[in-house]
């Protein structure tokens, strides 16, 4: 299985905050409202999460590429 990162477009980030939602164990918020994701790879009992995560962010500036 190929490691997966999550990466965010800070330009298209609008701070909905609905990723840290989906996956509060990986993924916080700064004190705009802005993720801080985690560094490396999204660990494999997480990776359907981080997927969820992704899809939750209504302009698509998550993503969960391959590391």
């Amino acid at each position: 299985m190929t490691a997966r990162v999550l990466r965010v477009d800070p330009i298209a980030c609008r701070a909905h905050g609905l990723c840290a939602d989906e996956l509060p164990e990986a993924i916080t918020l700064d004190e705009w409202g802005y993720p801080i994701l985690p560094t490396g790879p999204v660990p494999a009992k997480l990776a359907r999460r981080a997927k969820a995560a992704a899809a939750a962010c209504p302009v698509l500036a998550l993503r969960l590429t391959a590391g």
